[in-house]
């Protein structure tokens, strides 16, 4: 069981530049992956985003890359494309003719235009930088999902830890709801004797009946078999490698129906008071069960 939370850094140097790879996590109920690289290296955000794909399926992840010249380099970080440069002044000037406007075309007008001055990382190639990348975001990933784990061991144990309070509230509930027929066949009992009915036998066909129809309504055993079902099911989860969180979100739907239906069913101040700690616990494990991927 993975948390949907996390952080991972890779780096690599590759070419005479430095490639830094940043992912980050935060809970979503889908998969949503954010890329964002620079100018040139746009065309590989495709590639990026398969590979967190490839380890990530649930949660918002957003993904940073950037790109410097090494220190190698530092003697020519700036390059200038005179070839550029003089297409730009040939071009001004014709305008300037056409246009009848006045001035001459100067160095402060070359420099300013786009592509006049290139930096080393603005000249590299999209595919030479690729594995720089590649390998920089295995390591970010690999840090991810280490976060993610770790984080999920503390998501397991604070779900079984709700789970376990959850199934002894059930099995008090299981022990006390035989006996509510009873009860309720001597709370009738004395209701008729005090409405002034006497010697009427506890074996009256009429009380039986009413005692029978009781009995049948308020049963919750269904209910609870179905409960233990979904603990069990979350036993399940939690050894799985897989993501579960929206197995987990199902199951706290089911946990809270038949919680719910036990609720509206028994005639019990005991058992509704179990139903009122259920069910705080059940939005605990609701709330947790959101950050599993």
């Amino acid at each position: 069981m993975k948390s949907m939370t996390g952080y991972g850094r890779g780096e690599c140097a590759r070419d005479g530049f430095n490639v830094t790879v940043e992912l980050s996590s935060v809970n979503r109920k889908q998969a949503e992956i954010s890329v964002n690289l620079p100018r040139e290296l746009e065309l590989l955000e495709t590639r990026v985003r398969e590979s967190i794909l490839a380890e990530v399926s649930r949660g918002r992840v957003t993904a940073r890359v950037t790109v410097h010249a090494g220190d190698g380099k530092s003697s020519a970080k700036m390059h200038l494309n005179a070839a550029l440069a003089k297409a730009y002044a040939h071009e001004l000037k014709k305008l300037a003719r056409e246009l009848k406007l006045q001035g001459d075309v100067t160095l402060d007008h070359l420099v300013r235009a786009p592509g006049v001055f290139q930096t080393d990382e603005e000249l590299a190639e999209t595919e030479n930088l690729w594995p720089a990348v590649e390998r920089s975001l295995s390591a970010a990933l690999a840090g991810l999902v280490k976060m993610r784990v770790r984080e999920g061991t503390h998501l397991t144990e604070d779900l079984a830890s709700r789970v376990n309070v959850m199934r002894r509230c059930v099995e008090r509930v299981a022990k006390q709801a035989p006996k509510s027929a009873e009860r309720y066949r001597q709370q009738l009992i004395e209701r008729i004797k005090a409405a002034g009915i006497a010697n009427l036998p506890a074996d009256d066909d009429r009380l039986l009946k009413e005692v029978v129809f009781f009995a049948d309504r308020s049963d919750i055993s269904e209910e609870l078999t179905r409960l233990q079902s979904h603990f069990k099911q979350f036993e399940d989860c939690a050894k799985s490698k897989e993501s579960v969180g929206r197995t987990l979100d199902f199951l706290a739907q089911e946990m809270n129906r038949e919680i719910n239906t036990i609720g509206s069913k028994a005639n019990d101040a005991l058992i509704s008071g179990e139903v009122v700690t259920l069910k705080a616990e059940l939005e605990k494990f609701r709330e947790q069960a959101q950050n599993v991927e």
